[in-house]
């Protein structure tokens, strides 16, 4: 007695389908499942049991062998559950083996026959389009999640006895189908705004700024300045997300299983903020099977490292290249695995331990070469991947008491997506760069050029100011996003003068 169907599990933030097959001998009973299964598999033989008997099936006693298709894959997670079962009761005949066909079956098992929730479901929705399957069937809270890709009939079950049921004919259900319009609509209700921010104009500017080119911004100030308040309202300003955009930090969310049971999409941009005793695997991804980290939660939207010195100088280092690739490579002795993270970095700290360095209000109590150590936490090669440094003043008693309304967000944003817009048309054609923050040392030869009252202007401050050579490309590109804002084709030196002042950190005050 025999059985196959299709099941599907992750790799990365992609699928893959896997073969289950289900064979019966006449022999001393048992229960095997082969195929490089991890323990949560190997426990699907007590569920899967428990499981066929509680919803009132005759459980074969017999000799069960369960082989998971490719066998040099790894499998873990519980979602071969319902496939397994379903198997058995086909070899069993209880359900018509010609029902299985053209779709895929995922879920986990309670011990009464309820489907609990799986990881990854748009992933495996998505590969069973590609691979030409017709139906999906997966726990009802996944379902919607699932429904986003189109072409694909999508069911919501409920039991292992609903399953046989609609699949004997018994019951009919309807697929589910996802309105990713309606879904779209209910985004960017962000309940933060900049209109609460008292003061701190030249700040807003520069996120503003950043916002507009996607460019990283680590902001320096005492201690109640207003820094971490002014990160999280950094997404209120960013352009919606596009469709593919949402697809992919869908998947990331999906398969970590971090993804709201009542969301079928992220449709708002992410804001990560992780605490700075995070660990290495925890921020970059890792684990025996690998498994995404902050970095990519933070995919296509903001990641915040608050007290960036805080954090332990190795794991700082590893943000070089997800920063520089816009993806992380985490690798392992059997595999190696890819997932996204393009994000923007926001970074906040205290210009000295005590915070107080650059307060005229407070006198800071920090002997110079703790300074300096403070500060050499932070390495040349990350400073040079953040193109904006922003002094965060402490806020005055006249603005604090201020009941002016400042700028609403909402306003910024539709400056920043008409900028964007500029930034998308300029780079059509250049693959991997849709705007000035991502623009490489070429890029910005031939996009950032300019006058000769400009070129003197930056000549200057390069030599006056005390800047460093790695400012130069970083002033360029701001520059430029500056401009873009103005919707300035040439870069003025009143554009460069601006981006010059975002370039604290390279200044000798914390030089010397």
């Amino acid at each position: 007695m025999f059985s196959k169907l299709y099941s599907s599990a992750t790799l990365g933030i992609n699928a893959y389908l896997v073969e289950v097959e289900a064979h019966f001998q006449r022999q001393v009973p048992a229960f095997t499942i082969v195929g490089l299964p991890d323990n949560a598999v190997k426990e699907s033989r007590e569920r899967v049991t428990a499981a066929i008997r509680n919803s009132g099936y005759e459980f074969p006693i017999k000799r069960i062998t369960i082989n998971l298709a490719p066998a040099d894959i790894k499998k873990e997670g519980s979602g071969f559950d319902l496939p397994i079962a379903l198997g058995i009761l086909s070899a069993n005949e209880i359900i018509k083996k010609e029902s299985l066909a053209d779709s895929v079956f995922l879920g986990e098992l309670s011990l009464d026959g309820r489907l609990r929730n799986i990881k990854g479901a748009l992933s495996i929705s998505a590969e069973a389009k590609q691979k030409g399957i017709r139906r999906i069937f997966l726990p009802i809270e996944t379902a919607n999640e699932a429904s986003i890709v189109e072409g694909i009939e999508v069911y919501g079950i409920k039991s292992l006895k609903e399953t046989v049921q609609f699949l004997n004919g018994e019951i009919e259900k309807a697929p589910i189908k996802a309105d990713t319009k309606s879904v779209f609509s209910q985004v960017n209700k962000y309940h933060l705004d900049f209109s609460d921010v008292k003061g701190q104009e030249n700040v807003k500017r520069a996120l503003e700024v950043a916002a507009a080119g996607s460019h990283n911004i680590l902001m320096i100030g005492p201690p109640g300045s207003g820094k971490t308040m002014l990160a999280k309202r950094i997404p209120s300003i960013l352009p919606p997300m596009t469709f593919e955009e949402a697809l992919e930090t869908t998947k990331v969310h999906s398969v970590a299983g971090i993804l709201s049971t009542n969301k079928a999409l992220v449709t708002e941009r992410p804001f990560r903020s992780p605490h700075h005793t995070i660990s290495d695997a925890a921020l970059i991804g890792g684990g025996t099977f690998p498994k995404p980290g902050e970095v990519s939660f933070a995919n296509h939207g903001v990641l915040f490292l608050d007290e960036l010195p805080e954090f332990k100088k190795n794991i700082l280092e590893l943000l070089r290249q997800p920063l520089e690739d816009r993806r992380v490579t985490v690798s392992r002795s059997k595999l190696s695995l890819d997932f996204p993270a393009n994000f923007m970095l926001s970074a906040a700290m205290n210009p000295c331990p005590c915070g107080f360095f650059t307060d005229p209000n407070k006198k800071c109590t920090c002997a110079p070469p703790q300074i300096q150590k403070y500060m050499s936490k932070i390495s040349g090669p990350l400073l040079d991947r953040i193109d904006i440094h922003i002094e965060v003043p402490a806020v005055k008693y006249k603005e604090l008491s201020s009941t002016a309304k400042g700028e609403a967000s909402q306003q910024i944003r539709e400056r920043v997506i008409a900028t964007r817009e500029i930034q998308y048309k300029r780079f059509e054609g250049i693959p991997n760069i849709f705007n000035n923050g991502g623009m490489s040392s070429r890029e910005v030869r031939y996009f950032c050029k300019l006058d000769s009252a400009g070129s003197e202007l930056l000549k200057i401050a390069m030599t006056k100011l005390g800047l460093s050579a790695r400012a130069y490309d970083r002033i360029l590109k701001v520059s430029r996003t500056i401009a873009d804002l103005e919707k300035s084709e040439d870069i003025l030196p009143q554009h460069i003068s601006e981006a010059i002042q975002y370039r604290s950190l390279d200044r000798e005050l914390w030089n010397h």
